[in-house]
């Protein structure tokens, strides 16, 4: 039996959410069910800072407006090769943990 059909995507997205970055990637080819659950928001909101929305308002309106469509994932991948300046031009910076 595949287990990815006995826990409810919300389950895989919850326990998928206590790994890194990396796991998370991977665990999306074991089947399209841990696809759906390891892409979601509430698995790649927890890899991003906890002031990632403020974050985002202080970068310049012309990003910031398309920052705000993009999902979660894509915006982790986004800041982790886009630094952001801020407070005087100190420089945010996810560090990709791949």
């Amino acid at each position: 039996m595949d287990i990815s059909e006995v826990f409810p995507e919300e389950c895989l997205a919850h326990i998928i959410s206590f790994t890194s970055p990396r796991d998370a990637c991977r665990s999306a080819l074991v089947s399209r069910n841990f696809q759906l659950a390891a892409d979601s928001d509430a698995v790649w909101k927890g890899f991003l800072p906890p002031n990632y929305a403020e974050i985002m308002s202080s970068a310049p309106a012309s990003s910031s407006s398309k920052l705000a469509d993009l999902s979660k994932k894509e915006l982790y991948f986004h800041h982790c090769n886009n630094p952001i300046l801020i407070n005087d031009g100190i420089m945010v910076r996810m560090i990709l943990h791949l």
